[in-house]
């Protein structure tokens, strides 16, 4: 594998003509990344960034300029929100947040001004899944681009760019990358404008994924459909499980029948993964710290998609319109990501949190 700062030529005209000139366009494991991705998600063009919301943050900033606005979903990850919010506005770029779930209705939010219309499938910790083709028709008639974040199906389970996406969007950090070792994102397109805009506001922007990285990447995408497979057949025996269990008032996976959005989940999708949500019946802040102190399997952290199960408290950093979700819930939210040990084991391992639960 190459790792390289500076590229040698011999000539001034190879110098400053060739593509790569610098280490930091990426070298030959950068492009055998991009053209895996090209296949996984059935896009023309690719660009590769350090992280995921540099991904997230690259596909937006390429599509506005000063004076513009965009729309984004109010489920979408919360530091994407933080940067339409707050790093957009001094840019000089409005930004309105919608309803998940507003489909067509869309169109009474688009202005004169609107270039962009920002999704993600399904929604960051409350899991909604968007009628994506009634969103696109509409932008598609203002000729207005649509992105989407597209971790959660990987580009293996969900295919943005065929249901009329402009910008699919992945963090490659979470099951791309599969083990929890590396960052890398990516930006994914089939118009050569859109993909020239990205490409231009990359460079100006200085982003890279460094070579260990980009291959540690290309290492999990030879086992991401093993895997995969895996996390969703555990993800759906322990959401079940859930769902029996007197502490639980709802369990969010869109792969349910009970999930609201599941019929449109079945219709874009062709699988699910090992990352959901449930709802607690209400409970007190030392409940909650009970339960998750006595569990041994689960971890409590950021990120996901590696081999270990992992589950976080998400009220902390639940920010919605008017709280409207947060109000009609009946206790905490836990988002809750299914890796690859035992199933039998981590339905223990949840069996003694809700014993300590009980003892609170």
């Amino acid at each position: 594998m190459e790792r390289a700062s500076t590229l040698l030529f011999d000539t001034a005209d190879r110098l400053y003509g060739a593509q790569p000139g610098y280490g930091r366009m990426g070298l030959t494991v950068h492009r055998e990344l991009e053209a895996a991705l090209c296949e996984l998600e059935n896009a023309q063009q690719v660009r590769l960034t350090s992280n995921g919301l540099q991904a997230c943050a690259l596909a937006i900033a390429s599509q506005v300029k000063a004076g513009d606005h965009i729309l984004y979903s109010d489920s979408t990850y919360g530091p994407t929100s933080r940067f339409c919010d707050r790093r957009l506005a001094r840019m000089g770029i409005e930004s309105t947040r919608f309803d998940p779930r507003i489909g067509a209705g869309i169109e009474d939010l688009i202005r004169p001004n609107t270039t962009l219309i920002y999704l993600e499938a399904p929604g960051s910790l409350t899991f909604e899944i968007s009628d994506t083709p009634a969103i696109v028709e509409v932008a598609k008639k203002h000729d207005i681009r649509t992105a989407m974040d597209n971790t959660w199906g990987a580009g293996l389970y969900h295919k943005p760019l065929d249901l009329g996406v402009d910008i699919s969007v992945q963090a490659l950090t979470k099951y791309v990358a599969g083990h929890s070792d590396a960052f890398a994102g990516a930006v994914m397109t089939r118009d050569k404008r859109i993909a020239q805009e990205v490409v231009d506001t990359s460079e100006d922007w200085g982003i890279s994924l460094s070579a260990d990285d980009a291959y540690t990447a290309l290492r999990g995408l030879r086992s991401l459909a093993t895997r995969l497979k895996a996390h969703e057949a555990a993800g759906l025996e322990v959401a079940n499980w859930l769902t029996h269990r007197p502490e639980v008032a709802q369990v969010v996976h869109p792969a349910l029948p009970t999930h609201p959005d599941h019929a449109i989940w079945k219709r874009d999708f062709t699988g699910s993964c090992g990352l959901f949500s449930f709802i607690l019946e209400d409970a007190p802040p030392e409940a909650v710290d009970k339960f998750i102190a006595a569990l041994s399997l689960f971890s409590m952290g950021f990120s996901w998609g590696g081999f270990e199960s992992l589950i976080i408290p998400c009220d902390q950093q639940l920010t919605r319109m008017e709280d409207s979700w947060t109000q009609t819930r009946a206790g905490p939210l836990m988002r809750i990501h299914i890796g690859l040990e035992a199933v039998p084991d981590l339905i223990a391992d949840l069996e003694a949190g809700f014993a300590a639960m009980a003892d609170a």
